[in-house]
């Protein structure tokens, strides 16, 4: 095993795999840290997490789990993998989590970049755009859980971070893989230990990759990966393959979920209820009026599944978020969703489903934790940040886990049509 990785959720992770095996590195993705060795024979490893948005502390702990394992299991280089929008509070647990595992490392310095240009998720002088807009003025400025209100990173990852925080300015990147190596190496005799490097071009993440090539820690989104599999081809230890993206083909029904509340998902939601298909809201108020809502929507899906896909949201625009939190508080409106559409998947398995779509990240993390789902073959992109998985066993199950932020908005139409063809 070469590369180990730690994601900070579930659809983090699988994008940032995604991006491992179009490179071609066979990979595997678990739920969790592992409680013994695999027996998959494979070059990367991504221990998904669910530690995004609970306590810094407990992030830390259970980062350090996964490292002691990635570790265990002989691998060469460590990868912190966040998200393309750095999300985050000025309590952690970026910076938190990156400390702890260079401390355990023994790493001087380590990046921190979320680029991913093919996703629209660029930085120039440290400010972290997405699209034409910076950060701060996106759809991530009123998200749930995480507003983020900065678009200076440096600025964000120093305010959860002991140590200095300096940056890699584009000037540098373009220059190139020694250009980058130079200031990494100045900054770093300057006291810095995190640095944020600008991207706005996936060359640009190949010469950031390159240059990293030595370091134990990256900390990235999922687009400095892009550039890793070389830098094991560079050293011998990889060899080309064209099937590390296989999956087993799984006859049987298929269904969405969507409990992302971001600007992509709601078009995608508003995509597939303009085309006609059949679509159940999934309301919080009535999950807390003690309504069972699982039950009630897995009983009006009925016999459709049988002859189309059903869409399950619970997708809604930022206002009746907010009408939701100050109802029932922000944590329990996303718990009680997060349980509610776990079970509404657990219902759907039960009824014959094999192929599940399932959009944002806490809603995927809570989704394979109720399907006792301990790991993922990566399997064929979708769109950019996502593909098709398979569970591993003798009855897999195909899940596409998709970050809120990601995908064309006919992508739920887009991605149970790629399974016919």
């Amino acid at each position: 095993m070469l590369l180990g990785c730690i994601a900070d959720d579930f659809t983090g992770a699988t994008d940032l795999a995604n991006n491992l095996v179009r490179s071609g590195m066979r990979t595997l993705q678990t739920i969790g840290v592992p409680a013994a060795p695999l027996a998959a024979d494979v070059d990367a490893v991504v221990v998904a997490l669910k530690s995004r948005t609970i306590a810094a502390a407990d992030a830390v702990a259970q980062s350090l789990a996964a490292l002691a394992w990635l570790k265990r299991a002989g691998c060469r280089q460590f990868y912190f993998k966040y998200c393309s929008t750095f999300d985050s509070t000025p309590q952690g647990n970026i910076g938190p989590v990156a400390e702890a595992l260079m401390d355990a490392l023994g790493a001087r310095i380590a990046i921190a970049c979320p680029a991913f240009p093919t996703n629209a998720r660029t930085i120039y002088m440290g400010n972290l755009f997405v699209g034409e807009l910076p950060l701060s003025e996106s759809g991530m400025r009123d998200h749930p859980l995480t507003p983020m209100t900065d678009a200076n990173l440096v600025r964000v990852l120093q305010a959860q971070s002991r140590a200095r925080v300096g940056l890699v300015p584009w000037t540098a990147v373009a220059a190139g893989e020694p250009a980058i190596r130079a200031r990494l190496a100045a900054l770093e005799a300057g006291g810095v230990r995190l640095a944020v490097v600008d991207a706005i071009s996936d060359a640009d993440l190949h010469a950031i990759a390159a240059a990293c090539a030595d370091h134990p820690l990256i900390t990235a989104g999922s687009g400095v990966a892009i550039g890793l599999p070389e830098n094991f081809r560079r050293a011998g230890l990889l060899s080309p393959r064209a099937d590390a993206a296989e999956l087993p083909r799984v006859p049987g029904l298929a269904a969405v979920i969507s409990g992302s509340c971001s600007q992509a998902t709601n078009g995608q939601v508003a995509h597939w209820i303009e085309s006609g298909r059949p679509a159940i809201r999934i309301d919080p108020i009535e999950i807390a009026r003690g309504t069972d809502v699982a039950a009630a929507a897995l009983l009006q899906a009925g016999s459709v599944l049988a002859f189309a896909p059903v869409l399950f949201y619970a997708t809604a625009t930022p206002e009746d978020v907010k009408s939701a939190q100050a109802k029932l508080g922000v944590a329990e409106a996303g718990a009680l969703v997060e349980q509610a559409l776990a079970a509404i998947a657990q219902g759907l398995i039960a009824r014959g489903v094999t192929r599940l779509v399932v959009a944002g990240g806490e809603t995927a993390g809570a989704v394979v934790q109720a399907l006792g789902v301990a790991a993922l073959k990566i399997g064929p992109q979708i769109d950019p940040g996502v593909p098709w998985t398979a569970t591993q066993g003798a009855h897999p199950i195909l899940l596409a886990l998709k970050s809120g932020n990601f995908g064309s908005r006919d992508f739920f139409v887009k991605s149970l049509a790629l399974l016919e063809t």
